[in-house]
């Protein structure tokens, strides 16, 4: 670990920060009704709306893990982005546009639309709530280490400040607010990472160009099977994309189905343009910071690199700017999932659905990830984000799929398979994180890239749970399979 920032860093935090609420601000101006707290009144267009997406997706994994696992772990680990990326392409095919069309608020909304049962709805809610919670620690626990490293302050620090500056934004303004927001933060991310990796290989162009090898290898769990997680992490990351609840709840801001479909397109673009920039600091940290493969802060390499590789003044400029777009991924990601899981905890679980209750749940959403954040062992982030992916894969993946797609789906199919699909790989993340069953071998590489059987268990349970209940076909599926897929103009009796 290398000593505390440059003074240039802690302002440029500040800025982010600062820059965070007002434009937060911003938004609470024009939000004054409840479908502006939730869904931003289905107003928001395709190019922000996609911005919006992509600020709140690219998160601490993205900015700071990915980089860290190519350091230490070699190209293997491009899965990573290339799944982050991909996952929208089966989100574009198989849901956007119906998900739009189904007229919902929330995953929970679609779920007792499409079912007619309040029971399935429930059962939603706490893995939204669920899925949510495991996604918002790793942010957390990455604004600690940014913290950390920029000033010496204690870990719990940035943990605290996201946390708070998190309930500024999504209290004031709900879906309206952050909108802007994430806008705002996709832009800062890109620029903070693409100005940076100009210098850098400039200077590494000036260094005679040295080759970068990745002879040395740290191998973690993925020395016992390394073909079983490569496989656990493509299913998770391709499929667990489309269940994610803050990427799923901005679909719903979309005009109709067609902007959704144009949304996603160009989420694609601006998605894949950033990730060809975390490996280039990957690979670099191999030649200028190798000591970090040993250190345990593989993640934090992203950060010094500009100090360890240019130095001086216009190191420390970068360093800090790096910084700014560090702060800023944490912010933009913890906003969204707590906007999703707020939202479900306004409708699902407080007595009212006023926005005072949403302000209340907002707290109750970030409080408890934030608690866990202080008393759980630090995981890299981009492996703990990956559990969450290996959640949402296994239960909100076969729920839209079969859900749009499948006129047979039943309450008790649904149910069956988010308690076996959901349930095992939510069980697997919490034991994995535990630390109960350690490397090597098979049990521990089960449990900690459970997609690989979980994404099967959810789908097999709900269609054969399903097939054996033809009796509990929810009576209003085929108006819901009419209303998804017919399209908006027809809807509306426009077209003759």
């Amino acid at each position: 670990m290398s000593a505390p920032g440059h003074p240039a860093s802690v302002v440029a935090v500040a800025l982010v920060v600062l820059a965070t609420v007002l434009v937060g601000g911003f938004g609470l101006r024009i939000s004054r009704t409840t479908s502006d707290f939730y869904v931003a009144s289905r107003t928001v267009r395709p190019r922000l709306n996609a911005a919006a997406i992509s600020g709140e997706y690219l998160s601490a994994a993205s900015f700071l893990g990915i980089a860290g696992l190519v350091l230490v772990h070699g190209p293997d680990m491009l899965w990573y982005p290339v799944g982050y990326t991909a996952g929208y392409l089966v989100l574009l095919v198989f849901v956007a546009a119906p998900l739009r069309r189904s007229g919902a608020y929330t995953l929970p909304d679609f779920a007792e639309g499409r079912l007619e049962s309040r029971q399935v709805r429930r059962l939603v809610s706490v893995f939204v709530v669920g899925a949510g919670w495991v996604y918002l620690v790793p942010q957390l626990q990455g604004a600690g280490l940014t913290l950390k490293i920029l000033t010496g302050a204690p870990g719990w620090l940035g943990d605290v400040l996201v946390a708070s500056v998190v309930v500024i934004a999504v209290a004031a303004g709900g879906m309206r607010s952050i909108t802007f927001v994430q806008v705002f933060q996709y832009w800062l991310k890109l620029t903070a990472l693409l100005v940076p990796a100009i210098f850098l290989v400039l200077a590494w162009q000036g260094d005679g160009r040295p080759r970068v090898t990745f002879d040395e290898q740290i191998s973690v769990f993925r020395a016992d099977h390394p073909l079983y997680a490569t496989y656990g992490l493509i299913i998770a990351t391709f499929l667990g994309t489309m269940g994610l609840p803050h990427v799923v709840v901005r679909f719903y801001t979309s005009p109709n189905g067609r902007d959704a479909r144009r949304t996603t397109v160009a989420v694609l673009a601006l998605v894949g343009l950033f990730y060809l920039l975390p490996p280039v600091y990957g690979a670099l940290g191999r030649l200028y910071a190798p000591d970090f493969m040993h250190g345990g802060d593989a993640d934090a390499a992203v950060l010094l690199l500009p100090a360890r590789v240019i130095g001086g003044l216009g190191g420390d400029l970068l360093g800090a700017l790096l910084a700014g777009g560090a702060f800023a991924a944490f912010l933009s990601t913890a906003s969204g999932l707590t906007m999703a899981v707020a939202g479900v905890i306004t409708q699902d679980v407080l007595p009212s659905r006023g926005v005072r209750h949403f302000r209340l749940a907002t707290v109750l959403a970030i409080a408890v990830p934030l608690a866990g954040s202080l008393l759980v062992s630090r995981v890299p982030v981009a492996d703990a984000v990956g559990m969450a992916f290996a959640v949402s894969a296994s239960s909100f993946c076969p729920l839209l799929v079969l859900g749009i797609w499948w006129r047979r789906l039943t309450p008790p199919g649904a149910i069956a398979g988010l308690l076996l699909g959901g349930g095992s790989a939510l069980l697997s993340v919490a034991i994995t994180v535990s630390g109960a069953v350690r490397p090597p071998g098979w049990p521990h590489a089960l449990l900690a890239w459970p997609a690989v059987w979980s994404v099967p268990v959810g789908f097999l349970a709900m269609i054969l749970v399903s097939l054996a209940t033809p009796g509990r076909i929810p009576p209003g599926t085929n108006a819901a399979m009419t209303r998804f897929h017919l399209p908006e103009a027809l809807a509306a009796g426009r077209v003759r």
